[in-house]
């Protein structure tokens, strides 16, 4: 397919680097460059990011713009929402004891574990608990994958907790597990503080009114700033982790671009029509599920995200026998053509694509939606002798071949 340049109407950088344009109706992951950074983080850093600055009066400034947006005591920045665990499990082993900085990951004389329900333990792209035991903290399951209950939770706190992790994301399981409230409560009772992993959620403020006492946000998602995380809430642990930088915390330590598109993109969310967003966005998602409701074998629905309530996606069910291809060959043909468009397969082995327009305008869904009508046409007319295949690769085993494939040949053009 001809590239559309519409979409793409000055980045000559893609060109000079042999770069393949994208257009992202995935989400926000970080192998796809997270989402497209908005105009307010850019000027921002290309105002600071020539002088010098002082960090800890720029993490002050974050602290108090966190703390007025997310109406809660403290935040800082740190240079992920992965190092925003580990940072936050040192917080709440050392506190603000500098020798207990310098002296992790020798937990000797600490709390050192941290209470996870075993339907959190994910990968999103790394083991989640590597980012606990990165800090020296030992992870201490609790329930089953599908099963936890309250009562587990209270027996796993002991006088060695020294925190507990709650991760909310699609990767969990989604059910049968403990709510982030009686989560807290529970926590609370026992004095163990909740850390929420947040990464990829568009509203830190929920989890901060559930209880938690330290929320960690990726800023290069929902927030669109530069590579970044907040970590926000109680002022004493927000502090505990700035004590971070003078131990493990060296190695991921956030630069001045990272801190001050922070600061913007939090400003920014802060003064967001989120209604208006809203409706724009079920707009676009109406038209697309019309149009490809039709298509032969396709069903297409529209489906609230169910990890924050708060935005839908479009939905389609691509079933082989009426279709002539399957949901994974869709995706793939899709990732093919020029520009390349993402959509979320993550369930594509059981047949179900996902499409998020929430960085789309409404060129760029027509472009989405008219590649999937294009591609879905052709297979519906292929001849019999090109079946679709019968079962999708498995997706980690496609990670890692792509790694083994680095680097890639690109074509550059100078």
């Amino acid at each position: 397919m001809a590239k559309d340049s519409s979409l793409f109407p000055t980045m000559d950088v893609f060109d000079r680097y042999g770069l393949r344009r994208i257009v992202n109706a995935s989400g926000t992951e970080s192998t796809k460059g997270a989402s497209p950074v908005c105009k307010e983080a850019i000027d921002a850093v290309v105002g600071l990011v020539p002088h010098s600055v002082d960090m800890l009066e720029l993490q002050s400034a974050a602290c108090h713009a966190i703390a007025r947006a997310f109406e809660t005591e403290a935040g800082c920045v740190v240079n992920c929402s992965a190092a925003g665990i580990a940072t936050a499990i040192a917080a709440c082993m050392t506190g603000c004891d500098l020798a207990r900085v310098e002296q992790l990951p020798d937990v000797t004389g600490m709390k050192d574990e941290v209470v996870l329900q075993r339907g959190h333990n994910i990968t999103y792209g790394g083991q989640i608990t590597q980012n606990i035991t990165l800090a020296g903290a030992k992870v201490v399951e609790i329930g089953a994958a599908t099963e936890c209950g309250a009562y587990q939770l209270a027996h796993a706190l002991t006088d060695r907790t020294a925190a507990a992790l709650y991760v909310v994301s699609h990767h969990t399981v989604s059910s049968g597990l403990i709510d982030l409230q009686t989560f807290c409560a529970v926590c609370k009772l026992r004095g163990v503080p909740v850390i929420v992993d947040g990464a990829a959620e568009p509203d830190p403020t929920v989890f901060l009114r559930a209880g938690a006492d330290l929320v960690i946000t990726s800023m290069h998602k929902s927030f669109a700033a530069l590579t970044a995380a907040t970590v926000a809430g109680r002022l004493d642990l927000v502090r505990a982790c700035m004590y971070q930088e003078k131990g493990i915390g060296r190695p991921m330590k956030v630069g001045k671009e990272g801190v001050i598109a922070s600061i913007a993109a939090v400003e920014r969310w802060a003064s967001l029509d989120r209604p208006a967003i809203r409706k724009a966005l079920e707009a676009r998602l109406a038209r697309g599920h019309d149009r490809l409701g039709q298509l032969p074998g396709i069903t297409a629905s529209i489906e609230i995200d169910a990890t924050s309530q708060l935005f839908s996606r479009l939905l389609l069910h691509v079933d082989p026998s009426g279709a002539g291809i399957t949901a994974y060959d869709v995706s793939a043909r899709l990732w093919e053509q020029r520009p390349s468009i993402a959509v979320r397969s993550l369930m594509a082995d059981i047949g179900l694509l996902q499409v998020d327009l929430r960085r789309a305008d409404d060129a760029t869904a027509d472009y989405v939606i008219g590649s999937i009508e294009r591609i879905a046409r052709e297979a519906s007319t292929a001849s019999a002798a090109s079946e679709p295949r019968e079962t999708s690769p498995n997706l980690a085993d496609l990670a890692e071949g792509g790694l083994k494939r680095f680097p890639l040949p690109l074509e550059p053009r100078r």
